[in-house]
């Protein structure tokens, strides 16, 4: 014989669960993880030991409905595979800690997902929400505009801006980065790149080398595209592309340390050596542009800065603070390596 057993769903502990078995009134359970210094320490301490044992989570989001604050903030990003993007993650977590706040991350691929992103967070009612780039649609802009939520777009300098942004100048950057092997004396210089199209950082990038080429006198139609998600391989079928235009190549530069170095592991492959028969020149300096032999001459991206300004900023609108810049710079730096000789 079978007996059916009535399954019981635990019950719920609350706040006057938490009150009554601490003797005290709801408001100082509030207080103690609301507002801990309001808080003699004996009872505080009394209030979260019978809070842990009795397993009791306090409603954050209902208890901070009164302040308007809820002390969380939301990245939206593209991906954390990129260790700049992971940079910036990194610094946003460690600025809001420090100052009370918390962080949640969106990954949001494709571009088209993003409104659908921007929606959910704006529902959670996030203090802040930290964006990648400047590329959105109109629908996704207004609805940012209308939230009355502080918006901090990043990596880029030249907007449009929603609201305040953080980064540097790409273009000038992907420029300084191409001069080097101008400077180096090679003519015949091409690029490794991704579709431009509604990336605007992308195509910073590709205006620099084009502005840097130009300035020079040099022929700028030296350009491979892959797609965004070819990693490693991407780099080598670029090299293929240019040098089936090119067969006295002499440079490349790519849009991400990824494509270089897939285009230095094919030149190993052939035989081609870097940097005396073609220079290579990455962007954003990840961890195997230094491990790379002979090392990867790139543009390094202070992707964790980008993110504790991005924090920064929000923390001072939250508290009213005025500020001063609604544009930030944090520069860029040039890492000279082996791969230019």
């Amino acid at each position: 014989m079978t007996k059916k057993m009535a399954s019981k769903k635990a019950a719920v502990v609350g706040i006057r669960d938490v009150a009554r078995e601490a003797g005290v009134s709801t408001m100082t359970v509030t207080n103690a993880f609301k507002y801990p210094d309001k808080v003699v320490a004996e009872t505080r301490n009394r209030v979260i030991e019978v809070a842990q044992r009795l397993n009791y989570v306090p409603n954050l989001v209902a208890a901070n409905f009164s302040s308007g604050k809820t002390k969380v903030v939301a990245a939206i990003t593209p991906s954390i595979q990129n260790s700049n993007f992971a940079g910036m993650i990194m610094g946003l977590e460690h600025e809001l800690e420090k100052n009370g706040y918390h962080l949640i991350v969106s990954v949001v691929e494709a571009p088209s997902r993003e409104y659908d992103a921007v929606m959910a967070v704006i529902g959670r009612r996030v203090d802040g929400i930290v964006l990648t780039g400047v590329d959105r649609d109109d629908r996704t802009r207004s609805i940012l505009a209308q939230s009355g939520i502080p918006i901090v777009e990043t990596w880029n300098l030249s907007g449009p801006f929603v609201d305040v942004g953080v980064g540097f100048s790409t273009q000038t950057a992907a420029r300084e980065a191409t001069q080097i092997m101008v400077d180096k004396g090679l003519r015949n210089i091409g690029v490794a790149g991704y579709d431009t199209q509604g990336n605007k950082r992308f195509q910073e990038r590709l205006d620099g080398f084009v502005e840097a080429l130009t300035s020079a006198g040099l022929r700028t139609d030296l350009v491979a595209t892959v797609p965004g998600w070819s990693g490693f391989a991407g780099g080598r079928e670029a090299l293929e592309r240019l040098q089936a235009i090119e067969r006295n190549l002499e440079g490349v530069f790519c849009f991400t340390d990824v494509l270089a170095a897939g285009v230095m592991f094919e030149c190993m492959r052939k035989g081609i050596r870097v940097p005396q028969d073609l220079a290579v020149v990455g962007y954003g300096d990840y961890e195997i542009a230094a491990e790379l032999p002979p090392g990867l001459t790139t543009v390094h991206t202070p992707g964790d800065l980008i993110g504790e300004h991005a924090a920064r900023m929000i923390i001072a609108r939250c508290r009213g603070e005025a500020q001063s810049e609604k544009i930030v710079d944090v520069g860029y730096n040039i890492i000279v390596r082996g791969s230019t000789g």
